[in-house]
């Protein structure tokens, strides 16, 4: 499917500072259908905002039929430019991140929602992803009932609670509010997240009644989507397999039109 990328800046006033947001769109189009419709997608970055690999993924998603729009996360402190892969870039990401108050990472996700639905060719479903901080911020954008569905990578201080300013988050203990269906994605040897921390989330989600799939991948490492400076890190293989999961999650939920839940649960036999 051909793509059209564009952006779109858009006004914030989070804690009460008035400053603006840049969303980068990548628009699936098909010739001679204008009036196409297609489901959105909000898709936040690493800590170095929208980089090559991040654009390079909004494409594959976008190119199976979903507007993707990657908001520039860290638009109070720089502008939309990607942070470079190196330790002063690393620096400044890292820094951000905690300089950020949460309710400014929750307009971001209000906006960029509010966004794909005021699109014509939005057929008004919505998903979310991310990876490494945009694996958090995607699954506090999934506490916005409009979501349907989000996919979290490697999703960084979701198991110690540290996002934001004054490092004290309250992502988890916020499970319960979840509608959407998730695929909470990790690796094993990913040091950023370590066993107990993804045991953490696990129980939690399982403890809140949210509906998720949990994969932990054997051999993957931090930044193993990552395909560029990736510090031997990426690993195709495994990325094409997880994109898998996100393309049949967001499928299900977002491309077809399952109407309104029966309210009845589902009996499984106990059969062989």
């Amino acid at each position: 499917m051909l793509i059209q990328e564009t952006h779109h800046d858009v006004p914030t006033k989070a804690d009460g500072k008035e400053g603006s947001m840049r969303i980068f769109l990548f628009h699936p189009t098909i010739p001679n259908y204008p009036n196409a419709r297609f489901p959105g997608v909000v898709l936040f970055s690493e800590i170095y905002q929208v980089t090559g690999p991040v654009a390079r993924f909004a494409r594959q998603i976008a190119g199976q039929g979903y507007i993707v729009a990657a908001p520039s996360s860290y638009h109070e402190f720089v502008g939309p430019e990607p942070l470079a892969y190196d330790v002063p870039g690393t620096d400044a990401g890292n820094e951000y991140k905690i300089t950020k108050t949460l309710a400014a990472y929750d307009e971001d996700s209000t906006l960029s929602i509010s966004y794909l639905l005021s699109l014509k060719t939005c057929n008004g479903r919505i998903g979310t992803t991310g990876m490494c901080l945009g694996g958090h911020l995607a699954y506090r954008c999934a506490l916005d009932p409009r979501v349907s569905a989000g996919v979290t990578y490697f999703a960084t201080d979701l198991h110690s609670a540290t996002l934001g300013l004054g490092k004290k988050d309250d992502s988890l203990a916020r499970a319960g509010e979840i509608k959407a269906e998730l695929a909470i994605i990790h690796g094993v040897k990913d040091n950023h997240v370590p066993p107990e921390g993804r045991d953490l989330i696990r129980k939690s989600l399982r403890d809140k009644g949210v509906v998720f799939s949990f994969y932990e991948v054997a051999w993957a490492q931090h930044a193993f989507i990552r395909d560029e400076l990736s510090k031997g890190r990426y690993d195709p293989a495994i990325s094409k397999i997880c994109f898998e999961i996100l393309l049949e999650l967001f499928g299900r939920t977002l491309k077809l039109d399952l109407g309104p839940h029966d309210g009845l649960e589902q009996k499984i036999e106990d059969i062989c």
